[in-house]
């Protein structure tokens, strides 16, 4: 009897794997299959087909960015409630912020050897209309942007979607609740913000079901958008560094860590395709949280303890793409506006790059905004930035891909070093 239970799971679990690996077969075929249609009716150009696509890309980034919010808070939240005393929250905290450190230096260095070797030249005369078009978004000082990081009310982070801020909220409730004394009310309170997640996974879950649409829609709309021309004019060496520099990230250095720290980096990349191509054409890393997390714990079998904890925290502060912009255009900035550039200064601003993308939010042109504040607060000329900012979109995709591809390599090496020092979880 014993062995034909043993048979019968076998063949259960024969089964199941056998339909899984068809699953994501079918899951493949789907996102490839939405990537070729898009782009072949946004080559069109028909108007109707456009606008469809527009609103359908819009619909989906608001959807993915309404629940990325609660779930950076209640993740967080939740998982620090839970890994109190003895829980090895503080292991997984501290590999979290290493691997996160180094990745993003290490995409500044890359940033400063690339933009070194390729020399871009400088721009001469910046137009009056590149001054024009940057100056509407001088609108912060970089000390201004890190004091907007603190609320001054509990609900104003959540209706701004301002990540950091909620990060830091969602931190503080997170450690309040793991200090309170072991209770009814505490349990209480920390099974109602499971059972939330719960919820939103749900919802995230559903969304992902019909993500094919959507990429269909942000690949039309893409293709629609590099139809109607994009310059790049004088400033093809600067563009070419720093694209450069974001793909030998994505391609060498960090599949070399994975490979380095025992990973597949082809198997994690496969795992991580969705929240990749989501990545891609949201131009948000918030946004993607709720896919990425979902891609780590359902294809790749991450902790929920480890993604729920790292993706959040990864989504806010490793930011590999933006390290590299930061570097590349405040460095090109300084050297239009004559200032010599040494090894001394080099190496000054692969630090200063790092510490200013832990500071970025994962949204939309958010590394544009945090470089103009920065290098304006050091009284350096801007209007540069004002031809910079025809070709920001298709640096802030591959940017948002890198860094989302980069908190997914993280996950996957703190999951792995973890994995054995982590409690039994308790049913």
């Amino acid at each position: 009897m014993s062995e034909n239970s043993q048979r019968i799971n076998e063949a259960t679990s024969t089964a199941y794997a056998s339909i899984s690996k068809k699953s994501r077969i079918i899951t493949a075929v789907l996102y490839i299959g939405a990537l070729i249609i898009g782009a072949i009716l946004g080559y069109l150009g028909n108007e109707t087909l456009n606008d469809i696509f527009n609103f359908i890309a819009t619909v989906f980034t608001r959807l993915f960015s309404f629940v990325a919010v609660p779930v950076i808070a209640v993740s967080l939240i939740s998982t620090l409630a839970k890994l109190s005393k003895g829980s090895k929250g503080g292991t997984i905290f501290g590999h979290t912020i290493f691997y996160t450190l180094l990745t993003t230096i290490l995409a500044a260095l890359v940033g400063a050897i690339l933009f070194t070797y390729i020399a871009p030249a400088n721009v001469t005369n910046p137009s009056e209309s590149a001054a024009a078009a940057v100056s509407q978004y001088e609108s912060l000082s970089y000390l201004q942007h890190i004091q907007n990081i603190i609320p001054n009310n509990l609900l104003q982070p959540f209706v701004a979607g301002n990540v950091l801020s909620i990060l830091l909220v969602a931190a503080a409730f997170g450690l309040g609740i793991a200090s309170l004394p072991e209770s009814d009310t505490k349990h209480t309170l920390v099974n109602f913000i499971i059972g939330f997640q719960d919820l939103l996974f749900v919802l995230i879950h559903w969304l992902i079901r019909i993500l094919p649409i959507g990429i269909l829609a942000f690949t039309a709309q893409l293709v629609a958008q590099l139809e109607a021309g994009v310059i790049i004019g004088g400033i093809a060496s600067y563009f070419g560094a720093v694209i450069g520099s974001n793909l030998i990230q994505m391609f060498i250095i960090l599949p070399a860590i994975l490979l380095i720290r025992g990973l597949n980096p082809l198997k994690i990349a496969r795992g991580m395709l969705p929240a990749l191509a989501v990545a891609l054409f949201s131009k948000s890393s918030a946004g993607t949280l709720p896919v990425t997390i979902a891609s780590a714990e359902d294809n790749l079998k991450v902790d929920k303890r480890v993604s729920r904890f790292v993706l959040p925290i990864c989504t806010t502060i490793n930011m590999n793409g933006c390290a590299a912009f930061i570097l590349i255009t405040s460095v090109y900035l300084l050297q239009n506006a004559g200032i010599d550039i040494g090894f001394g200064t080099i190496i000054a601003w692969i630090f200063i790059a790092t510490f200013a993308a832990v500071g970025n939010a994962g949204v939309p042109m958010g590394c544009y905004f945090l470089t103009l504040s920065l290098v304006s607060s050091m009284n350096v000329p801007v209007a540069l930035m004002g031809i910079i900012l025809p070709v920001y979109a298709v640096i802030d995709m591959i940017e948002t891909a890198l860094n989302v591809w980069s908190d997914s390599c993280v996950a996957n090496i703190v999951n792995k070093e973890v994995k054995d020092k982590l409690p039994e979880i308790q049913e």
